[in-house]
This record gives C-alpha cells, structure tokens and sequence, in this order.
C-alpha cells in the first residue's frame, strides 16, 4: 500500500468527465493496482479512483491512469508534502455475519435457487484480492460468480466487479459472468449491476431455511 498526500488537481476522461480542484489530498495506490484519491471527510469513499487492471506512468508534476475501457485519470501534483509505503500481506477477508454465512451455505447447497441449472464448483474461490463466494457453472458450461450479501449496495457491486475482472483474465474461466445476490438489493447497486452486466437475484431467508429444514435426512 503506498500512500502520499499532496496538492493536486484531478481530472477524469471517460463513461462522462469531472474535475476537482487543487487541494490537499491523499493518494492510495494499492498492490492490485487500484488508485483511489481521497479528502479528509466524507467518510471511506473516494472522490474519485481507478480500479485495477490499469496502468500508473508517473512523471515528474503528474499522474496519469489509464485502462482497456479508454478511462484516463490525470492527477496533477503541485505540491508533495509526505509519501511512505506499506507491504500488508494478504488479507484473509471479510468475516461474514451468522446470517449472511448461512445464506451463502444454502445457496451453495442449492444454486438452483439462484438461476436454474446453476452448478456449484466451489465455495470462496480464490483469487488474488480475495475470495468470491460462489463460483457456479450454468447450463452452457460458462463460469458464473456469485457475490452473497445480506444487504445489497453499490459496495457490493464494486467489490464483485473486482473479482470478475481478476477472473477473466484466467483462461479457464474467461467469460465469467457475475450475479449478485441478497435479501435486498438498493435500487441504486441494481442501476450499477446492470451497467456492468451483473445479474441481481433477491432472496427470501426464511423460505431458504424452511427448504432445508423440510429436507429428508438418514441421520
């Protein structure tokens, strides 16, 4: 994790362009790429970022981020006033609530709940900025992740936007689709998801434990 704080201004080039103006603020470049600047306030969202994969040139007044969708961030440096950096490791996840853990084990017994002919291949499938939770198989034999939250919200369609773009660069799973998946989806994260082609599929709780404890056991 490098962190610098400086005077800049920033302006982005893309889906739409916004600027803002010179003040001090922080930069964060994580180890998967992402650059993020941020302001002291306004809580943990960025005013404005890049996610990975993309690519930093760094020159002697600038910044300048640019993607495979035809993005450009320009972060023009006026003034550097302190910049360290950090090895974290890795990190080993978000520990999941009781609810939305057990969410995640009744659907992986039972994907079809999620999408007709969904089949499981694993649960919390590695990738390299974390584990997605379900990755599925539909009936075409296409990869298909499944991001499980009590709540759904913008955050967790960034953080399954993430994932899929890590996983497609793997071969074996390239074309990978995403469905995000919880008891309540914010209209806002459903714009999102749709935006980014993500599937979003609304649950009921209690009905998926009425399911499983109906069930006929030997034991």
């Amino acid at each position: 994790m490098r962190l610098v704080i400086a005077r800049c201004s920033v302006d982005y080039e893309g889906r739409l362009s916004a600027h803002l103006p010179s003040a001090v603020r922080l930069l964060m470049v994580k180890a998967d790429g992402c650059v993020a600047i941020h302001a002291d306030g306004g809580a943990y969202k960025p005013l404005n970022w890049m996610n990975a994969p993309n690519r930093l040139a760094e020159h002697d007044d600038r910044w300048i981020v640019t993607n495979s969708k035809g993005e450009t961030l320009t972060i023009v440096i006026e003034e550097l006033i302190a910049e360290t950096a950090h090895e974290m490791g890795v990190d080993p996840g978000l520990r999941k609530d009781g609810v939305e853990a057990h969410l995640q084990e009744l659907l992986a017994a039972d994907p079809t709940t999620i999408a007709d002919g969904l089949i499981l291949v694993r649960r919390e499938y590695p990738t390299d900025i974390g584990p997605v939770d379900l990755l599925c198989r539909d009936a075409q034999g296409r990869a298909v992740a499944v991001e499980v939250k009590r709540r759904g919200e913008i955050d967790g369609v960034e953080q399954l936007t993430r994932y899929l773009e890590r996983m497609d660069r793997d071969p074996k799973l390239r074309g990978v689709r995403g469905i995000f998946v919880a008891q309540v989806i914010k209209p806002q994260a459903k714009v999102l998801a749709a935006s980014r082609e993500i599937d979003c599929v609304e649950v009921d709780y209690d009905e998926l434990r009425g399911i499983e404890s109906n069930e006929l056991r030997l034991f």
